[in-house]
């Protein structure tokens, strides 16, 4: 084991070159469920995950004020409101989409899977570009693709409408056949998409026996507590954040203590507070967010966030680390307008990983990140 460093203030150990191996990791906070250990690898990234959500182009707006100054509570049953905005940008978007961007960033292979329209040639070739898996994609003979409109204010508020359109056709969408092109799936992303979609990606999870991710937050909103129940049993993760943790417990009747046997892991992001840990069992805790970061635009960050986790968790980093790769790379997102417009070397993001979360963790994720340099 050697180290590099790569300036003054960045270093990272690394593995010999072509190098694979697996490490025996305690259990506890950096070790999976109490009681055991489990296995991680180190430097590979050949495990295929499916990313099953929205797909949708982006109409990104910023008010200067603040909504809350435009709203009357006692009028709130009669609301009428516009906003003269100051700019507009359409970007590439949707979910899953955004999710499957990230892992192919960190070198995983993601395989979107998901319904558009025919209007999708130019974002497939740039997701195709990027590393992206496009070839389950569903194309709608009628229907345009998604669209997401939102409105952010200065306080980073945001007010949002989304178009489905083809979207509405992903429930016609089975994974098995993915499964069996690609050779097995490791995990599944159910992200937020057509609500029978969901229930049905979840449901052939449960029966095939793959491992699934529970995200149901955009969709909460519509949600009754059955089918909130139906979305998040038996989840080896489930995402939301404070609003969304609390909004899944009232429509399910469940405590905190319910939800958690439900799952393997909850993962509760706070924004500027990090992110919180929790398992059944386990005391909850926390890793803070990346430090130093201008907040631009936060439309994406939660994607990101998940894209960077799960990246590090499906080469078997410890939870810890995945939370910490989550965050760094949810703070390049935060840092432009647009959900995939960020970039950056194995090496820029280790540096990164140094400067917030020190030498140690960024040894390791560099040992997975840059196993033959």
């Amino acid at each position: 084991m050697t180290v590099n460093a790569v300036s003054h203030t960045c270093q990272w150990w690394r593995l010999a070159p072509g190098s694979c191996r697996m490490v025996l990791v305690p259990s506890g906070e950096d070790g999976g469920r109490e009681g055991g250990e489990r296995c991680r690898r180190v430097g590979c990234a050949d495990v295929p995950i499916a990313v099953t959500g929205s797909v949708a182009t982006d109409h990104l707006m910023s008010f200067p004020g603040l909504f809350a100054e435009s709203l009357v509570v006692e009028q709130l049953d009669k609301i009428a409101l516009s906003f003269l905005v100051q700019d507009l940008e359409v970007r590439r978007g949707g979910c899953a989409a955004n999710i499957a961007f990230g892992l192919a960033a960190l070198g995983a292979r993601p395989v979107l899977v998901a319904a558009v329209g025919e209007d999708f040639a130019d974002y497939r070739s740039w997701l195709e570009r990027h590393g992206v898996d496009c070839a389950a994609l569903h194309y709608s003979e009628t229907r345009h693709t998604a669209r997401f409109i939102c409105t952010t204010d200065r306080s980073h508020a945001q007010i949002a409408s989304f178009y489905a359109g083809a979207m509405s056709e992903a429930r016609d969408i089975e994974l098995r056949p993915v499964s069996d092109r690609v050779g097995g799936l490791d995990l599944v992303v159910v992200a937020p998409n057509d609500p029978e979609a969901m229930l049905r990606h979840t449901k052939e999870c449960r029966d095939r026996g793959y491992a699934f991710v529970a995200d149901p937050s955009q969709q909460l909103a519509w949600s009754d507590g059955d089918t909130i129940r139906q979305l998040i049993t038996g989840a080896a993760y489930l995402f939301s954040n404070e609003y969304e943790a609390a909004l899944i417990e009232q429509k399910t009747g469940w405590t905190t203590p319910d939800v958690l046997k439900q799952v393997e892991t909850r993962v509760v992001t706070l924004g500027r507070g990090g992110v919180r840990i929790e398992r059944d069992g386990d005391e909850p805790w926390t890793v803070d967010a990346v430090g130093g970061v201008t907040a631009v635009e936060p439309t994406g960050v939660g994607d990101a966030f998940r894209a960077g986790f799960l990246a590090a968790a499906a080469a078997s980093l410890s939870t810890r680390r995945a939370a910490q790769t989550g965050c760094v790379l949810a703070a390049y997102v935060v840092e432009r307008v647009g959900t995939q417009e960020y970039a950056f070397t194995a090496k820029e993001f280790c540096c990164r990983v140094n400067d917030g979360y020190g030498e140690e963790a960024a040894g390791e994720i560099a040992d997975w990140l840059l196993p033959s340099c």
